[in-house]
């Protein structure tokens, strides 16, 4: 039996000629999607820490802020964990799992994406997130690593 979670989409990624309604729903297949649960947590933990600080907080504040989200919520991580020997810092891996990479910038580049390839190429992790605060809304960016 496998496990189903109903999201909603806003308008902007809808087909064109589907319903008018200004949200729509569709269902998620959490056997196919990598480490949903999880995500859907730090999801939270981020759009939480948006809604505390606003827009425009320092990157470092919003990684203490998430910092103390992601203990209130119980999720285990490791924060400013060295890469390899190139001295290079990730913000968060949690859960051993998904790393975390946070942003406050106008907007993401290729180089934050590639910076998190990177990172997942060398930690030998299969999913990253980039999160940009500065954005209206404080969503992670998917990575998943290229074999």
């Amino acid at each position: 039996m496998s496990k189903k979670s109903n999201i909603r989409i806003s308008p902007a990624y809808r087909q064109a000629g589907e319903s008018t309604n200004r949200m729509q729903n569709y269902t998620v297949d959490k056997n196919k999607v990598l480490h949903a649960d999880l995500c859907f947590a730090i999801n939270g933990a981020c759009i939480y820490v948006q809604n505390r600080l606003g827009r425009f907080a320092k990157e470092k504040q919003f990684g203490d802020a998430l910092e103390n989200r992601l203990k209130e919520i119980g999720l285990s991580y490791v924060r400013e964990l060295t890469v390899g020997d190139t001295g290079n810092r990730t913000d968060f891996v949690i859960d051993g799992q998904v790393l975390l990479e946070i942003k406050a910038k106008p907007f993401l580049s290729q180089d934050d994406y590639a910076q998190v390839q990177r990172y997942l190429q060398v930690l030998d992790l299969e999913l990253g997130l980039v999160v940009n605060f500065w954005a209206k809304s404080a969503m992670p960016h998917r990575v998943l690593r290229k074999h």
